[in-house]
């Protein structure tokens, strides 16, 4: 009769553990559909714009960047990631996608340019004029 008890208390414990577990699964917050829809955009952003500047409005290197490629009458798409709601979430694509979180962060014809440091390189080495002469 003891052994029964046990058991029934027990069953009634998996039961209670299985509910539970039910109502933090169907409650659970359905990030993966924002997290997405960023991927996309960003994916988007760097496939369909020549030039892309994820950047902060504030940075100096940011500022740097775009100013180079007014120099070279280039209008890149730029994206200011402290504008946007989205900004920090757009920041761990980036981080997933080239392993930095820093900004800028520059794409030329889908190609990853780097930084601020990375462009300058780039344009004085005469490779950036070559990326954007590929399309």
């Amino acid at each position: 009769m003891k052994n029964r008890s046990v058991q029934s208390r027990l069953g009634l414990n998996v039961v209670a553990v299985l509910w539970l577990l039910l109502l933090l699964v169907v409650n659970a917050p359905k990030g993966t559909e924002a997290d997405n829809s960023v991927s996309a955009f960003v994916q988007n952003s760097i496939f369909s714009n020549k030039i892309v500047i994820f950047s902060k409005s504030y940075c100096p290197y940011c500022l740097r960047a775009k100013q180079m490629f007014a120099e070279l009458h280039e209008r890149p798409f730029v994206v200011e990631l402290d504008l946007r709601d989205d900004g920090a979430q757009i920041m761990y694509v980036l981080l997933d996608l080239v392993g930095r979180r820093t900004v800028p962060q520059i794409f030329v014809n889908g190609k990853h340019i780097g930084g601020s440091d990375d462009l300058k390189a780039a344009v004085s080495s005469g490779q950036l004029q070559k990326v954007l002469s590929a399309i």
